[in-house]
């Protein structure tokens, strides 16, 4: 099952500048002097974290260049001096590789953001002989691109809503069934925050993505909070609890497989312990087809379908 998202209204390009000089202001004010080893003068700190010279001195740069960067200008600094810098913000992988993205963006003329994504068939078959597992695909902007039958069973009937509200984060920050679907929806709502912020680290210009932050941002108080924290993070495999309206709680774990094919695109498998209550609730479902494809509503329990008669 797939169907491309329908053109959405195009917003303005994200400022690649500011976005650069609010990431490093971010990681700047969570870090404290004890934390890197420096001595802590308490009631005389105007601001929080640490200060500019000092982590322009943690970084082996000049106060004045690493001024420079955070005030937006990346556009000469070096590989060498990035990974200096992020080391002395103790940043993490995922956020190693924004900053990167954001002071040294590569050229995407060739594979313009706004492009229309497409899901190879070879990899649709693939999800439709994965009985038994919920699985989809995802691409940029956190979209849905295609889903087997269970993924439907588990997280709600796509095929039923516009293509272009197949997307994550419009589900989970605009559909208030999705709050009752996540027991920790607030996890859930951080993650897709974090995967929005790398995307928009790699495709500041994608003018669709700039939409979809414009109105989650004047829908959601919560999506705003979020994105204001600049928090990035890729999570390639967890547990995620549901509480699912037809067969109740379910535990899955899930390995996230990001595509080598260059079309920024990853599959989601979820399973669950074998012998366990949820892998026997993904059974039931299973055995319901079409009729378990009703996640998020208010739908009464179905009775399994029965075989019929030899």
């Amino acid at each position: 099952m797939d169907e491309q998202p329908e053109a959405a209204v195009a917003g303005p390009p994200l400022d690649r500048r500011a976005e650069l000089s609010e990431f490093l202001r971010s990681r700047r004010a969570r870090l404290k002097p004890e934390d890197v080893g420096l001595p802590d003068f308490g009631r005389h700190r105007r601001v929080p974290g640490l200060r500019r010279e000092e982590l322009a001195q943690l970084a082996g740069v000049s106060v004045a260049y690493y001024t420079r960067l955070e005030q937006g200008n990346g556009r000469n600094v070096s590989a060498e001096v990035l990974d200096s810098i992020a080391r002395a913000l103790r940043l993490t992988d995922a956020e190693h590789a924004h900053l990167t993205h954001l002071a040294k963006p590569k050229s995407h003329k060739k594979r313009p953001a706004a492009r229309q994504q497409h899901v190879r068939p070879a990899l649709r078959q693939l999800l439709d002989t994965m009985e038994g597992v919920p699985a989809y695909v995802v691409g940029r902007r956190s979209e849905i691109l295609a889903w087997n039958r269970m993924a439907a069973a588990v997280f709600g009937d796509w095929e039923d809503l516009p293509a272009a509200e197949r997307n994550w984060a419009r589900l989970v920050f605009l559909r208030p069934e999705y709050r009752e679907l996540f027991v920790d929806w607030e996890q859930k709502a951080i993650d897709i925050v974090c995967a929005l912020r790398m995307d928009a680290g790699c495709w500041p210009d994608d003018p669709r993505l700039s939409a979809l932050v414009g109105e989650l941002s004047v829908k959601s108080e919560e999506f705003r909070r979020l994105w204001a924290t600049h928090d990035v993070k890729e999570k390639s495999h967890g547990v995620k609890r549901l509480h699912h309206p037809l067969v109740g709680d379910l535990a899955l774990n899930f390995e996230s497989f990001r595509l080598s094919d260059g079309t920024d695109q990853s599959l989601l498998v979820y399973h669950a312990e074998p012998g366990s209550p949820s892998a026997e609730s993904l059974r039931l479902l299973a055995s319901w087809g079409t009729d378990a494809t009703r996640a998020g509503t208010s739908a009464q329990p179905l009775r399994p379908r029965r075989s019929p008669s030899p």
